[in-house]
């Protein structure tokens, strides 16, 4: 990212043409790092599939993450119903990949596991519950999980915000309907497979989940379609609905008085920020070979507040590098490991995550994100000073130019 005319207009020195913000470096060593280095490095065999397929699950949750920063962060909607969405995005992909496994009888292996003979008796002569129908087809199951999700958000935030409920009642609320989703899906006889959850995934569109480049290929879409959602969400706040949503986080009820409605854009947001939930859901099922209610469970969504506190509220990318920082540490520190006398056990890893929730809140309230871009502010500025002439180097070359 070249910042030549900003960085004259702020300093009223001409930076050289070729300098570049340490900033935007740092942006453009990620993007090649993610997005081509390592897959590269994933299909040569340096690195293992594993690893790759670790970073698209968590690049998945960043993808929900940025979702829950454009209604919180930018609107003040605090939503304790993101893994909902995100659940029920996971479920619809997850539905098609049991198609693809085995079948007994017609009924995948999944939903026949769990209630081998319950389905076929329960439904007279239809082998399957007839709401797995639509989802056996790709088109039609990624379709409808970006949509159910979106629409279920919808209702709940036109009757939730036209009855003017906000603030922690909001919360509250989306809260005690994940929970009760979570509930309905534990259930067997609803035909969810119970708290077994959708597994035993074999294919996708024709192609082994287990193959190493199916994975790097999952990686990439998934890395792709999270820099589609943050440039996405970027675009939306910088129109005037954007602004709109600003408004409504600052001063509901002026706006209101300025005879607007400011319910319709809070529910209008919620959806759109469901059907990123959703994605992320839809990304993550097919990598982690898994969806299961407990997903719904309330801990993941405090997980994904903490997530966006962590990295930056009200700034989305710093949203998804707080849901991929937290969950590499996760990763890192829910392994038991020695150093010298001291063994680290995983069951410390809840104190870790509370420390470090209490130390960004107290010493950066805006987020890490907040605090690196500061210090590649003055880290710039520092490079300005010592690549533009001092005041009397200046003022000697216009008397020598004059």
């Amino acid at each position: 990212m070249i910042r030549r005319s900003m960085i004259g207009q702020v300093t009223g020195i001409r930076p050289p043409r070729d300098y570049i913000s340490i900033r935007g470096s740092g942006m453009l060593i990620l993007l090649l790092f993610f997005g081509i280095i390592m897959p590269v490095l994933a299909l040569a065999g340096v690195i293992s599939p594993e690893l790759v397929n670790m970073f698209g699950r968590y690049m998945a949750f960043a993808v929900a993450a940025v979702g829950l920063d454009l209604i919180w962060g930018y609107t003040g909607i605090l939503s304790l119903a993101q893994f909902l969405f995100f659940a029920l995005g996971g479920y619809a992909v997850g539905i098609y990949l049991t198609f693809q496994g085995t079948l007994f009888n017609g009924i995948p292996e999944a939903l026949y596991v769990v209630y081998p003979y319950a389905v076929g008796q329960s439904r007279g002569s239809e082998i399957l519950p007839w709401f797995w129908v639509p989802f056996r087809r790709f088109i039609p199951a990624l379709f409808l999980g970006l949509t159910i999700p979106a629409a279920v958000a919808a209702l709940i935030g036109y009757v939730g915000f036209r009855s003017r409920v906000k603030g922690v009642y909001f919360s509250i609320l989306t809260q005690a309907l994940t929970a009760a989703a979570a509930l309905f899906f534990s259930k067997n006889e609803n035909f969810f497979a119970g708290t077994n959850g959708l597994t035993h995934f074999k294919t996708i569109l024709g192609l082994e989940l287990t193959a190493p480049g199916v994975k790097v290929l999952l990686y990439f879409i998934t890395f792709l379609m999270l820099i589609a959602s943050l440039f996405t969400a970027r675009k939306i706040t910088r129109t005037k609905f954007g602004r709109i949503l600003i408004a409504v986080r600052d001063n509901e009820s002026r706006l209101r008085f300025s005879g607007y409605k400011p319910h319709l854009y809070k529910t209008a947001i919620f959806a759109f920020a469901a059907a990123l939930a959703a994605l992320g859901g839809i990304l993550y099922t097919p990598q982690a070979n898994i969806i299961t209610p407990s997903f719904m469970e309330a801990r993941w969504s405090i997980l994904m507040v903490i997530w966006a506190a962590v990295g930056g509220r009200g700034t989305l990318i710093g949203a998804a590098a707080g849901a991929l920082v937290v969950n590499l540490l996760y990763n890192l520190l829910t392994s038991q490991f020695s150093i010298g006398p001291v063994t680290w056990s995983p069951a410390y890893w809840p104190i870790v995550l509370g420390l470090i929730f209490i130390l960004v809140v107290l010493a950066f309230p805006r987020g890490l994100h907040s605090a690196c871009m500061g210090l590649t502010d003055r880290i710039d500025q520092g490079i300005r000073r010592i690549q533009s002439p001092s005041p009397r180097a200046r003022a000697k070359k216009r008397g020598d130019d004059s």
